[in-house]
């Protein structure tokens, strides 16, 4: 649903607009045999190709090229069998060459589309424009002196997958849906470890706004966002700017904007350019890219299951809700330590005990599913002793408390423990007559109408029981002797 902004003189609508850069994941860089891994000393890893040193000549990096075909296969999009690589000019002190090595008029992979989940259960098609390959540049550090800055040339060169999207975004939830669906797919592909806080993933935004239904407006990129939040929060920011700006009687002006979080708000950087002026152009040092369509198809084969249609399964095949198999499906290794637990065991059961008990510790310690004490056989084992009425739901909390601690098996926990359910049915009656002869009030003031004091004939067999009691044994015995 359209994210709809109110104004002095009606209502506007935001349209948006994503380019994600992602950094492809790979040992070494695009056009050159030096290391990619993030977090080395500053200018460690840099060859005499990255820092453009006079007669150095680029070598296309072949697995960079598998894994932009293996994006864009996974994102539904058409692979180009030509591309051609680019001169993109321009002057920074981090580029070393003065230009970046880019594909503008013949990207690898074209049009495509991924579909986003919105809060209220809607789904959205989103169009993909293009994906094409370039070499990243370094990194200017501003905080290191109070007078210079620095250059960090590691990043130079490392191969990115520039993702654009069609401006088919409304709305500031729209567009960290789509981010995150995005994010969600390279990393079930394992193109790209969708690491926002290290760099390896960032958004530039392209956001106007215009009376619903209008011509476009005049777009302002707010540049290198990187985090799902931060996006949103430009996005608000921006989009009221440019309706106070239009409704005051200004113009919005074409322009590359920062995200200031510290202030909260877009400040300009520079004008925006065009395409023209970068003077795109071949690249002489590099041929045009001939892939094989029968290599594209053995790359296709290798694809795995993808978020959408695992989530189409776990609704189909497991019989949950659009919420929950959201949820599994976000992390593949989620989805997959599910399925383990749910393998021959009844599968909402599973998914409740992941979701809500161990997920729900886990973000309380700050911990991912990977750091886990509990493995999905040991919380399967756990579901086992509840379905075999080895131990009652209430107990299994307790023991589950004591796996996370300890990583130890819930069997044997609850044999350390004498855990073990009551289900003697004589010995459970005999403690609930016992109850019942000890509370003649209340029994009395039960079978005058106040059902509510159920609840306490149940609490006191179980706490005489140390909560071993069989509870559904409980409730009938006690159903049938309160008559």
């Amino acid at each position: 649903m359209a994210q709809i902004i109110k104004g002095r003189t009606g209502e506007w609508e935001i349209v948006i607009g994503m380019e994600v850069h992602a950094q492809v994941t790979a040992n070494t860089k695009l056009f050159s045999g030096a290391s990619a891994v993030f977090g080395a000393e500053p200018n460690s890893q840099v060859s005499m190709v990255d820092a453009a040193m006079p007669g150095m000549l680029p070598t296309l990096n072949a697995y960079c090229v598998e894994q932009a075909v293996r994006t864009g296969l996974g994102l539904n999009a058409e692979i180009h069998a030509t591309s051609v690589f680019e001169r993109k000019n321009y002057f920074y002190p981090d580029l070393p060459q003065g230009y970046q090595i880019s594909q503008y008029l013949h990207p690898i992979v074209g049009k495509g589309k991924i579909e986003i989940d919105l809060p209220q259960g809607d789904v959205k098609e989103i169009g993909i424009t293009r994906l094409h390959l370039e070499q990243d540049a370094g990194k200017s550090l501003h905080d290191q002196h109070p007078t210079k800055s620095f250059v960090d040339l590691n990043r130079s060169g490392c191969a990115l997958m520039e993702i654009v999207s069609e401006p088919d975004l409304r709305g500031a939830e729209e567009a960290a849906a789509y981010l995150s669906k995005l994010r969600m797919i390279l990393r079930y592909l394992g193109t790209c470890d969708g690491n926002m806080e290290e760099g390896s993933m960032r958004a530039d935004v392209n956001v106007s706004v215009r009376k619903p239904g209008g011509a476009l407006g005049t777009r302002c990129e707010i540049k290198n966002v990187n985090s799902v939040k931060a996006v949103q929060m430009a996005i608000d920011y921006e989009s009221r700017r440019q309706v106070d700006i239009i409704e005051d009687g200004g113009t919005i002006h074409q322009e590359t904007r920062l995200w200031d979080p510290t202030k909260g708000e877009t400040r300009s950087m520079r004008s925006k350019e065009d395409a023209h002026d970068y003077r795109y152009f071949p690249d002489p040092d590099l041929l045009p890219l001939v892939l094989d369509n029968a290599w594209i198809a053995s790359i296709k084969q290798t694809l795995p299951e993808l978020p959408d249609q695992k989530k189409h399964r776990f609704m189909q095949d497991y019989g949950l809700g659009a919420y929950d198999s959201g949820v599994l499906i976000a992390e593949r290794i989620r989805a997959d330590f599910f399925e383990s637990v749910a393998k021959g065991r009844d599968a909402k059961m599973a998914a409740n005990w992941v979701l809500n008990e161990l997920l729900g510790v886990l973000n309380k310690d700050g911990k991912n599913l990977d750091q886990s004490p509990i493995t999905a056989a040991q919380l399967g084992g756990l579901i086992d002793l509840i379905v075999d009425n080895t131990i009652s739901g209430k107990i299994a909390k307790d023991v589950f408390a004591d796996m996370y601690a300890t990583s130890k098996d819930a069997a044997k926990i609850v044999d350390e423990k004498g855990l073990k359910q009551v289900t003697d049915i004589g010995a459970i009656e005999k403690t609930v007559d016992q109850v019942i002869a000890a509370n003649p009030d209340n029994v009395a003031a039960y079978r005058g109408g106040k059902d509510k004091l159920f609840g306490f004939f149940v609490g006191q067999v179980m706490k005489e029981t140390g909560g071993k009691a069989n509870p559904e044994i409980v409730n009938q015995l006690l159903k049938d002797k309160l008559k």
